[in-house]
């Protein structure tokens, strides 16, 4: 087996998949990239059991061959060579020899064979995205995702399509966020959970991309197709929380502000609160809206004050700074507005401007008590 091929180019590509290997692996295969070469086409693929990523490389060759080349010991030769053509060589001794302009360098590869296969969609259903709004989607709304391993469907983005629209939605009991496309549609309703770490690969992948995605999917995996990579994932088993219940529908409290004015301010405040759980305080009277935080432990506050346009009656109201400061830096609008009901009740999050047509940004932040 042998083949040529261009050195960042092969690099860029095995980037990609390496963010799916993880540190430490169960099976020692894992640790290895695929290589399946057939005629001038090499087949590149890594995984983690959950997940398997794979690209399609154009190479040199008229050879044919399956072996497993260890991962981080390529990438790391990979990196020192300047632009120029590689050849790889698959020796009888179980070795592959890399041939540059300047040297030789040979590692040892294991069985292709061992290596997991990746799971073949039965009956997929399939709609189509364009990169760049896919990746938006993830970005707009991983964040809010929880960590609870007790509530495995809550570490994941909900994916909600629809004829009217795509909707993804992330939460963690305590923020929640709601993205929905009403420019693009799908063929059929269907709901699953993505895990986050495909998401965050896919994001990387498809950040500024024009180029569509199709997203093939059934009850219990996933795939996304995008130029020469392909990526099948395992979907997180069970049902999302209803979370349409939960955002408050009545809110006659109305405030609008400046994003950066509010976000700088939040940051400054927030440094003087309680270290465990990092509580401001809201106060809206009129057009002014008072910043507060205390730590009494250690006799730190800090007090701002902003000018708002706020229609509603006065009212203050808690939460906790890091999720505000989360929310105020996911969104890229100039003002947002917040909409709230009660002292005990979430706060409603939008951008006011700074949307594309059919784009609709929803976050919810759940207040905490104030202690008077």
């Amino acid at each position: 087996m042998k083949f040529i091929v261009s050195s960042t180019y092969l690099l860029k590509q095995l980037q990609v998949l390496g963010g799916v290997i993880n540190n430490s692996n169960t099976l020692p295969i894992l640790d290895n990239f695929l290589f399946d070469l057939k005629q001038n086409e090499l087949t590149v693929s890594a995984s983690d059991l959950e997940t398997t990523i794979s690209a399609v490389l154009n190479v040199d060759s008229d050879n044919e061959g399956l072996i497993a080349v260890p991962a981080k010991l390529l990438l790391d030769i990979l990196k020192t060579f300047p632009e120029q053509p590689l050849t790889f060589v698959v020796d009888a001794n179980n070795t592959v020899e890399i041939s540059s302009n300047h040297g030789k360098y040979a590692l040892a590869y294991a069985d292709g064979t061992e290596f997991p296969k990746a799971v073949e969609l039965s009956n997929p259903s399939s709609t189509t995205i364009i990169g760049d709004i896919l990746a938006t989607a993830i970005n707009k709304t991983i964040f809010a995702a929880g960590n609870d391993d007790l509530r495995p469907v809550m570490s994941g983005i909900f994916f909600q399509f629809s004829p009217e629209s795509l909707t993804f939605v992330a939460t963690d009991a305590h923020k929640l966020v709601k993205y929905q496309r009403t420019d693009l549609k799908a063929s059929q309703v269907a709901e699953f959970i993505m895990p986050k770490k495909p998401l965050n690969l896919l994001k990387g992948i498809l950040g500024g991309s024009e180029s569509d995605v199709t997203i093939e999917y059934n009850e219990s995996n996933a795939k996304f197709s995008y130029e020469n990579i392909e990526l099948i994932c395992r979907l997180i088993d069970g049902k999302y929380p209803n979370y349409e219940a939960v955002i408050p529908k009545e809110n006659p409290n109305m405030l609008s502000i400046s994003r950066n004015q509010l976000l700088s301010s939040v940051r400054r405040v927030s440094i003087f609160s309680n270290k465990t759980t990092h509580q401001i305080r809201l106060k809206i009277a009129g057009a002014e809206l008072n910043i507060s935080a205390e730590d009494i432990d250690y006799s730190n506050k800090a007090e701002e004050r902003l000018t708002c346009s706020y229609q509603g009656d006065d009212m203050q109201i808690g939460f906790n700074s890091r999720f505000l400061v989360e929310m105020l830096a996911n969104l890229t609008s100039d003002d947002i507005s917040i909409e709230m009901s009660l002292p005990n009740r979430a706060g409603i999050l939008t951008p006011v401007d700074g949307l594309d047509e059919g784009e609709l940004v929803t976050m919810l932040v759940m207040p905490v008590m104030l202690n008077n």
